[in-house]
């Protein structure tokens, strides 16, 4: 299982946001779903679907968002595994990040990847050969 880059939770929301005021990252958003290479991990899916489910302004029903993550099987998503959740502490230590936020720069070391599309994280930190992109920025 392999991929070039990595999407964040954040990507993936607002590509299904339906609220007005996200219209311009959901295209954004929707443009980097569509190019080849994306990678994922069970902890974003996990998380779009909370999100997804839990912000009514986003406007998406629980069972849109269920159908969503039944489509995200396109992509490579690497599982939760004790590797991941292992070094994912030891980069959350290294750089002093979240551990969730250091298991997605993991999780996309672990699928091969060099950027994370994030919003979330700092743009254009490396974190030991993961870079990460905020494409809304």
């Amino acid at each position: 299982m392999k991929a070039e880059r990595f999407l964040d939770t954040n990507i993936v929301v607002y590509a299904t946001s339906k609220d007005p005021s996200d219209a311009s990252k959901k295209e954004t958003s929707l443009t980097l779903m569509r190019e080849p290479g994306i990678g994922l991990s069970a902890q974003v899916v996990q998380e779009f679907f909370h999100v997804a489910t839990r912000k009514d302004r986003l406007g998406i029903s629980f069972e849109a968002a269920e159908k969503v993550v039944a489509c995200l099987h396109m992509f490579p998503i690497l599982p939760i595994t004790y590797t991941l959740v292992h070094q994912a502490i030891k980069t959350s230590k290294l750089y002093q990040i979240g551990y969730f936020d250091a298991a997605i720069i993991e999780a996309a070391r672990q699928l091969g990847c060099s950027v994370v599309y994030s919003e979330d994280l700092n743009h254009g930190q490396d974190y030991g050969g993961i870079k990460v992109v905020n494409p809304f920025a």
